[in-house]
C-alpha cells in the first residue's frame, strides 16, 4: 500500500509509504488520504492525526507521470473534484488537531500541507521547496496567502518566487515547523505529541483549534479556489510544459521564448 493507515490509541496516523519513488503522491493516494481524513472528522475513536513518511523522504511532492495523465480537463468535471483538492479540503477544513513529522525532503504540496497542520515536527535533515514558478504554475493549497502570513513577505517572497530549497534550521526561524529533532527522535517525539492531544478534553481541543483557524477561514477558502483556477490553467500553458517536458528529457527548461 503507497498510504498505510493505523488507528491506534486515539491517534490516526497516515503514513506516505512509496520510498521507492520518494513518496511521490498519486490520484489514488490523494483519494485515500482524503478519505482517511474525512472518516477520522467522523470518528469518536480517533482524537488526533499524526502525517508522516519515511526517515529518509517525507515526500517529493506530486507523482509527474500519474499528474500528467490526469490534470487534463475533463469535459462537465469541475476541477475541484479532483482527489488532489478533495485532499486539500479535506486537511484544511479538518477539526481534529493533525500533527505533522517531516524528515527528509518535502517537495511542493510536501511543505504547502505543513501549513495546514497543527504541530509540525521536522527533522534535522529535513528540507522544503516550493518549486511552482520553476514548473511554469503558480503556488497552491492557499500558500500565497499562508507562507507570507508565517514568514513574511520578503521570505515568501524568495521562497515561492525563486523555489529554492531550503533547510528545517530555516524552516524553523520561518515558523513553518514547530521544533527541529535528530531523525532518530522525530517519529516519537510526534507521537509523543499526538499523544498528549488525545489526553486533553477533545471537545476543547477541537473549539481551540477552531477558534484560532475563524479569524483566516474565508480568506483560506477564496485562496483555495483561485489558485486553484490559476494553477490549472497555467498546467495547460506552454512554459508548464516546456518544464515538464525539460524534466523527463533531463535537461534544463528553457523559458527565454515566452513571454
Amino acid at each position: 500500500m503507497d498510504i498505510l493507515l493505523n488507528k491506534t490509541n486515539g491517534i490516526l496516523t497516515i503514513e506516505f509509504n512509496r520510498p521507492e519513488r520518494k513518496n511521490a503522491i498519486t490520484s489514488a493516494m490523494y483519494e485515500a488520504m482524503a478519505g482517511a481524513l474525512l472518516d477520522a472528522g467522523e470518528a469518536p475513536d480517533v482524537r488526533a492525526i499524526l502525517i508522516t513518511g519515511k526517515p529518509e523522504i517525507f515526500t517529493a511532492g506530486n507523482d509527474l507521470d500519474d499528474f500528467l495523465k490526469n490534470s487534463a480537463p475533463i469535459p462537465g468535471v469541475p476541477d475541484e473534484s479532483r482527489p488532489v483538492f478533495q485532499f486539500m479540503r479535506a486537511l484544511s477544513n479538518c477539526s481534529k488537531p493533525v500533527v505533522a513529522a517531516v524528515a527528509g525532503a518535502a517537495i511542493g504540496i510536501g511543505t504547502t500541507m505543513l501549513m495546514h497542520c497543527d504541530l509540525v515536527y521536522a527533522a534535522d535533515n529535513a528540507k522544503f521547496s516550493l518549486p511552482f514558478a520553476q514548473l511554469g504554475l503558480c503556488p497552491e493549497f492557499a500558500s500565497s496567502l499562508l507562507l507570507p502570513q508565517l514568514a513574511g513577505y520578503p521570505r515568501a517572497a524568495e521562497k515561492l518566487l525563486l523555489g529554492e530549497a531550503f533547510p528545517a534550521s530555516e524552516a524553523l526561524e520561518m515558523g513553518l515547523v514547530t521544533k527541529v529533532l535528530p531523525v532518530a527522535e522525530l517519529l516519537p517525539f510526534a507521537q509523543h505529541q499526538a499523544a498528549k492531544l488525545v489526553a486533553l478534553p477533545a471537545a476543547s481541543i477541537r473549539t481551540t483549534k477552531a477558534l484560532m483557524k475563524r479569524p483566516r477561514q474565508e480568506a483560506i477558502k477564496s485562496a483555495l479556489a483561485y489558485e486553484g483556477e490559476l494553477f490549472a490553467a497555467m498546467l495547460q500553458g506552454p512554459e508548464a510544459k516546456e518544464a515538464f517536458t525539460a524534466f523527463f528529457e533531463k535537461r534544463k527548461p528553457d523559458f527565454s521564448k515566452f513571454d
